[in-house]
Order: structure tokens, then sequence, then C-alpha cells
């Protein structure tokens, strides 16, 4: 599992530079790379890391809509580039994986844990209030 949870920590570190430089002018397929090689050079599974990048950004705007509906008071722009990455990656997990391969708690877990790692000292309790916003939702509107 600890696998997985590096493979988290590059797609959100490649997701940040990414966003950094507005998706302009970076390809994203070489930061993946590059951070593969620099943080997560004997990782034996890197197939994880494309598709949980690949479904983030195919994903991207509808999340974004979703952290807005979430955190209203937080326009995506706002948030912080680090948090905003980690909601996305939380978020695909939540909304689009297969909830055998990843159950909802693991995936609020392991977004919670990249915030406190990687983000500043109420990232944290951001993350966790956004994803658990709409993890209530999803429960609400699978017992309606």
């Amino acid at each position: 599992m600890a696998s997985r949870h590096l493979a988290r920590s590059v797609v959100m570190q490649s997701l940040y530079e990414w966003d950094f430089y507005d998706k302009k002018d970076h390809n994203l397929e070489s930061i993946v790379e590059r951070n593969i090689q620099e943080f997560a050079p004997g990782l034996e599974d890197k197939g994880f890391i494309w598709e949980l990048l690949t479904g983030v950004i195919q994903k991207i705007s509808k999340i974004d809509r979703i952290i807005e509906k979430a955190a209203p008071e937080w326009p995506v722009n706002q948030v912080a580039i680090v948090d905003r990455n980690i909601l996305r990656i939380g978020l695909y997990e939540l909304l689009y994986e297969d909830e055998k391969e990843v159950p909802p708690k693991v995936a609020i877990n392991e977004s919670i844990e990249l915030a406190k790692n990687f983000g500043g000292e109420n990232s944290g309790k951001f993350v966790n209030g956004v994803l658990g916003t709409v993890y209530k939702e999803m429960i609400e509107k699978n017992n309606a």
C-alpha cells in the first residue's frame, strides 16, 4: 500500500507543477517522468500513476465544479495549488474509482495525509471538509 501512497504523491507533485504554470507550455507527461525518476525511482507499479493522472485530467472540469459546489466560499482558482490538486486526486478516487479498488475512506484518508505532508497548516482540515461533504452527499443520494 505504501507504493500507492508514493504514486499519489508523484501525481500530486506533477499536477502541482503543471497547474503552477497555468497548464500551459509544459508537457505533463515529461513532468511526470521526471518526478518518477526523482521521487519514486524504485517504484514497481508505475501504471497506477498513469491511470490516476489520466483519470484526473479527463474529469478535471467536473471535479473542479464539485470543489466549487462543496466549498462555495473558495473559488477553485483561489484554493491553494497544493490543496486544489490533492482535492482533484481525492475526488477522482472517491467518485470515479471502483470502491473495491479504493474504498471511500481510503481515498479520503490518503488525501488528508497528502495535505498534511505537502500543504499548509490548515490543509488537512480543508481537504477533509471538502471530501467529507462530497462523501456525505454520496451516502444521502444512495440512501434516497
